[in-house]
């Protein structure tokens, strides 16, 4: 399956960005969103099940940001609020019956 996630840039604290993942149509079960900062380890941030829209978050992120899907588009959405600076990272999405990566896009938050 092909992933292309886009929508990062800069944004301030408080702010948001919403970022895409579309697929290639591929029926998958469930697509993730992941993050990695500078000199860190990636790490998950939540994913929504294909069979139910279920979704589930990691704790620094709930209330925050929330991952939604427009099936009519194969896009799979991380919309993010509150943006701290702590958010700043290269974000990817993720297929995991395939183990499919998108190519990641940068999200910067800073004043």
């Amino acid at each position: 399956v092909q992933l292309q996630a886009s929508g990062g840039g800069l944004a301030q604290p408080g702010g948001s960005l919403r970022l895409s993942c579309v697929s290639d149509g591929f029926n998958y079960q469930a697509i993730g969103w992941f993050r990695q900062a500078p000199g860190k380890d990636r790490e998950v941030i939540g994913c929504i099940r294909d069979s139910d829209d279920a979704t589930h978050y990691t704790d620094s992120v709930k209330g925050r940001f929330a991952i939604s899907r427009d099936t009519a588009k194969n896009t799979v959405y991380l919309q993010m609020n509150s943006l701290r600076p702590e958010d700043t990272a290269v974000y990817y999405c993720h297929e995991s019956t395939t183990n499919s990566w998108g190519q990641g896009t940068l999200v910067t938050v800073s004043s």
